[in-house]
């Protein structure tokens, strides 16, 4: 069973973030707070959700939150400032937004920086165990793949709609045969060394 709270202070929010691993398409973050008699007895980290079960989840989060909002940041800024440093500040711009502000802060992870004179805790595998940060990683992730599932219309050969970015093997060979698209992320490794083009 998850729990609903960390901290003691009234306003806690919950943040995390969707798509660090990819190769393509933003990273995406969430942050939440929800009301103090939330209960789900479905909700658990996304990862371990059915996409059926994160569709269902996702209107019955945002009907209930007292607040919550969704960011993405697109591949230009992860290549200027790196995934990490990306995916911190797209969770610190969803709580910057959020209304009322949050009083305290709980991170899914072991990386965060200050801001914003918002106490916080960085939780690993906060998302198994606390409510408010299992509902953004919800958020976040199906935000995410709806972006994927949108922009995989306009180039189908990478079949983002099944493998939302990620380097499946699929992916990679169709990296190597069309090359990258202006949603690749080009600060990562998008090809292995073995197969590096002859120029």
């Amino acid at each position: 069973m998850l729990l609903s709270k960390f901290s003691e202070f009234l306003i806690e929010a919950g943040t995390d973030e969707a798509g660090r691993g990819c190769l393509s398409g933003p990273v995406t973050a969430a942050a939440v707070i929800l009301p103090d008699n939330f209960s789900s007895e479905l909700l658990t980290d996304s990862k371990q959700l059915t996409e059926k079960q994160r569709k269902y989840l996702r209107p019955y989060i945002e009907d209930q939150a007292v607040s919550f909002k969704v960011v993405h940041l697109y591949p230009d800024v992860i290549d200027q400032i790196n995934i990490l440093n990306a995916s911190i500040q797209a969770m610190q711009q969803c709580v910057l937004e959020l209304n009322p502000k949050p009083e305290y802060l709980i991170v899914d992870g072991n990386r965060f920086k200050p801001f914003s004179d918002i106490p916080f805790s960085t939780i690993v595998k906060g998302d198994s165990k606390y409510l408010s940060i299992a509902a953004a990683s919800v958020l976040a992730k199906t935000y995410r793949d709806d972006f994927m599932e949108t922009i995989h219309e306009e180039f189908p050969m990478y079949n983002w709609k099944k493998n939302k970015g990620y380097p499946t093997i699929e992916h990679r060979n169709a990296i190597k045969e069309f090359g990258p698209t202006i949603y690749h992320r080009k600060s990562f490794r998008l090809l292995p060394e073995q197969l590096e083009l002859e120029l």
